[in-house]
């Protein structure tokens, strides 16, 4: 196992606790913001969770690997499901590098001696 994710998501959500103390608002407005991405029901849960997981991995967030991926247990969502959403999260990556590279053959290219 790479992380305690269990742990985590727990010392995470403790954690939040002292932030909420010195910004209140903040904290209200984030849980409400969780609290309406899924409300108009267009999209299930399952499909919430996967594309979550694909933007955790792409955001590089822990935190939202460990909160998603215990979201998406309890939606049902399966290790073939999963890694399919994440070949995606993989290709766009990929994609990405691809074209920040060309960005970054154009900057040499605008610094011609």
């Amino acid at each position: 196992m790479l992380n305690d994710w269990s742990q985590m998501l727990a010392n995470n959500r403790k954690a939040a606790g002292q932030l909420a103390a010195h910004n209140p608002q903040l904290l209200t407005a984030f849980r409400a913001l969780n609290d309406a991405q899924g409300a108009t029901g267009t999209l299930d849960a399952k499909t919430r969770e996967l594309i979550a997981l694909a933007v955790a991995v792409t955001t590089r967030c822990d935190g939202c690997i460990a909160a998603h991926a215990a979201a998406a247990r309890q939606a049902g969502v399966s290790e073939a499901e999963l890694g399919e959403a994440l070949g995606t999260a993989i290709a766009l990556n990929a994609g990405a590098a691809y074209v920040y590279s060309l960005r970054a053959m154009d900057a040499l290219g605008d610094f011609k001696a």
